[in-house]
């Protein structure tokens, strides 16, 4: 299981950079701005809902910063903990990804057939919430 997702995750890992790059951005970014659409959070929370550290998190959003897609706010359940949130060019970037996205998500969902796109959706679900069930009996 662990060699597919790897694969899997190269493969879609490509599609992602692809999609991001005339929007000028990284499928790093894509994947930092992406986690803070609905609601800023703190670098802590974004790396817990990505799956990565949050030293990787904190240096991709810092390169944000600096291009003017997220800024820092004040976090009021945490003075030290800023909280990271889509600037307008940020939100107008991943507008500019959401049509090709949008389009590979139809091939990809054409190709497997709507039963079979959900099923692998509920099982890779699955899938990752056993894996941090066991994590956290560690």
């Amino acid at each position: 299981m662990a060699l597919t997702a790897f694969r899997l995750n190269g493969r879609f890992l490509d599609v992602a950079e692809a999609l991001a790059r005339p929007a000028g951005l990284t499928a790093a970014h894509w994947q930092v701005l992406g986690a803070v659409l609905e609601e800023p959070l703190p670098v802590s929370g974004i790396a817990r809902s990505m799956g990565i550290t949050r030293q990787s998190v904190q240096r991709i959003a810092d390169l944000l910063a600096d291009k003017g897609m997220v800024e820092y706010r004040p976090n009021p359940a945490h003075r030290r903990a800023k909280l990271v949130a889509p600037t307008p060019e940020g939100l107008a970037a991943v507008r500019r990804i959401n049509p090709a996205h949008a389009a590979f998500a139809d091939r990809l969902c054409d190709a497997l057939g709507d039963e079979r796109a959900a099923a692998t959706l509920e099982a890779l679900e699955h899938l990752a919430d056993t894996l941090e069930a066991l994590d956290d009996e560690a």
